[in-house]
């Protein structure tokens, strides 16, 4: 078994490394899309393609408890996204229930996670606010940073301790 999970890849953009042997990639979406992104390219068009290992829903993971050391989970962020969105292609939409959606994340995640665990929490603010989030998750956060063009990504770090 690999050592960490991530079940929401998408397009594994903020992979290093895109096909790492240490992890399993993991996504509810098996698709390669053509959208139009006019800051791309001069056509306009931009090919994503979310080609994950095992297809799974994040809400219920085909694993068994404490399966992973580390789970790298950056779930869908958008809420609100027109027919044609680049950003709901690239990232997944979250449905009209995504509190409940996320709060069942947050638990697979951290059920497959080991005891001595970590799980790194990637959110940006577009759409919601991650103090919408934070009571969604399992335990606190024990520190993170603010990242992009305008600081509305979060990277928080989570530690499952031996004992819970």
């Amino acid at each position: 078994m690999k050592a960490i999970l991530d079940p929401c890849c998408g397009t594994r953009a903020m992979w290093f490394d895109r096909a790492s042997e240490h992890a399993v990639f993991g996504d509810i979406r098996s698709e390669t899309v053509t959208v139009t992104d006019r800051s791309h390219r001069d056509d306009g068009q931009r090919v994503l393609r979310i080609e994950p290992d095992v297809l799974m829903d994040f809400r219920a993971l085909p694993y068994p408890d404490v399966s992973f050391r580390l789970v790298a989970f950056d779930p869908p962020h958008i809420v609100r996204a027109g027919p044609r969105s680049w950003l709901a292609a690239r990232y997944g939409k979250l449905g009209s229930d995504w509190r409940t959606d996320l709060r069942q994340g947050f638990a697979e995640c951290w059920r497959v996670l080991s005891p001595g665990g970590t799980l790194v929490f990637k959110w940006n603010e577009t759409q919601v606010k991650l103090a919408e989030v934070l009571p969604l998750a399992p335990a606190a956060p024990l520190f993170g940073q603010v990242s992009g063009r305008h600081g509305m990504t979060h990277w928080l770090v989570f530690f499952k301790p031996e004992r819970h």
